[in-house]
């Protein structure tokens, strides 16, 4: 099994920035690619970004690229999502999610990933 505990979630104003991290445990030696999604209130989950663990190639929502920035240290088996320029509309709970096999043509499908997770709240006042 794998681990994964997101933090660095918190209040901050327009137009400010945010590091989330994503420290995983276990046995991460099965995972392969690590993501970000994120959930608002009342909406559904929305893909935002995803990192190879073996070559670093990263994918991005095409609506959020630009301010999303994820990168990742496998020494320390953790993953980042930085966010810039943060709008209100970014307010939601950041999920981090791990995937054992994941196809280039599938990494915006949170299906694809076997491991989740609890999640970290970011608020963004107007």
């Amino acid at each position: 099994q794998v681990q994964l505990v997101e933090s660095g979630g918190g209040l901050v104003q327009a137009g400010g920035s945010l590091r989330l991290s994503c420290a995983a445990s276990g046995r991460t030696f099965r995972v392969n690619a690590m993501g970000w999604f994120r959930q608002a209130p009342g909406k559904e989950r929305e893909y935002v970004a995803t990192i190879s663990k073996n070559n670093g190639n990263t994918y991005y929502a095409d609506s959020l690229k630009g301010r999303f920035t994820i990168s990742g240290d496998n020494a320390k088996n953790t993953v980042y999502l930085q966010i810039d320029s943060l709008k209100p509309e970014d307010t939601a709970i950041y999920y981090c999610a791990g995937s054992t096999t994941l196809p280039l043509s599938k990494v915006r499908d949170a299906t694809y990933y076997d491991y989740w997770g609890q999640g970290t709240q970011v608020t963004v006042s107007s």
